[in-house]
């Protein structure tokens, strides 16, 4: 009993708790596992070589083999080229320019109709070139818009030019009408509108509003009115008006017009019209 004891090992013991435990990444692969995988590969490679292959691979296979061995002199055809002075490996042609190697066997192993890939080729192509329009086209209508948002900008900012011109013309006008005695302006636009008006003239200021925009004026034709106040009202101010005054009036006259001309498409002929009167007076 003792014995027994004695040779019954101690799990207690560094035996036991002292093992170092297999820490290899994966599992570790049994001998069993490794033997039924080897004979089971072996069994695929066997299966593949005792396999009776179809009639349509039998036929694939003596197909390749006779179209890579080139042709012999028993063949009746090939003597006859040789009597005709061809040489095996000679381009065709007189100037040697032409194929060599003949020209392959394309043979159709598919159950569709003739012409029938040929056909979905043309219009896979067909559906191509038409997507490539619509990019084309949209491409286009991308770049037309931002075309022609960049010339609103661009008039956008040249009416505002031009407006800040006619505002400084006007006070110019303003001045030499002050300079006659003049009180009320004969168009409303000539002079500047006042910002600030008493509560007594608060009705007149909605009903010359009311004028004001039920004429609908532009920039445009306001300053074609504007220049030909300057020429016809104001010329007598030429003998006793300040001369470097007239000069500048004359000068804002002139890039009024040039303005106009280039944000309007106004010809300048048309606009200067009524600046000669001023250059000849002055």
């Amino acid at each position: 009993m003792k014995l027994n004891m004695a040779e019954e090992e101690d799990y207690m013991s560094d035996s036991f708790i002292n093992v170092q435990e297999d820490i290899r990444p994966g599992l570790p692969m049994l001998r069993q596992i490794r033997e039924a995988r080897r004979k089971e590969e072996k069994q695929q490679e066997a299966n593949l070589k005792n396999r009776q292959k179809s009639l349509k691979e039998e036929e694939q296979e003596r197909r390749n083999v006779g179209l890579k061995n080139a042709l012999g002199c028993e063949n009746k055809g090939f003597a006859l080229l040789q009597k005709m002075g061809y040489k095996s490996g000679q381009a065709l042609g007189k100037s040697g320019g032409g194929i060599v190697e003949p020209i392959p066997l394309n043979i159709k192993t598919g159950k569709s109709g003739i012409g029938h890939e040929a056909s979905l080729k043309r219009k896979a192509e067909e559906k191509l070139e038409s997507y490539r329009k619509k990019i084309h086209m949209k491409n286009q209508a991308e770049e037309k818009a931002a075309e022609q948002f960049r010339m609103r900008l661009k008039n956008k900012q040249d009416e505002m030019k031009l407006e800040g011109d006619l505002r400084r013309s006007q006070r110019a006008c303003q001045q030499l009408d002050a300079q006659k005695n003049i009180q009320v302006p004969r168009e409303a636009w000539y002079w500047l509108r006042l910002e600030e008006e008493t509560e007594e003239d608060e009705e007149e200021k909605e009903q010359d509003e009311d004028e004001y925009k039920s004429e609908d004026l532009s920039v445009c034709f306001g300053t074609i009115s504007f220049i030909g106040c300057l020429s016809l009202g104001n010329i007598n101010t030429l003998s006793c008006g300040n001369p470097l005054l007239w000069g500048a009036v004359l000068f804002f006259a002139r890039c009024l017009a040039a303005s106009l001309a280039s944000a309007h498409q106004i010809p300048v002929a048309l606009l200067l019209m009524t600046t000669k009167t001023l250059s000849r007076h002055y």
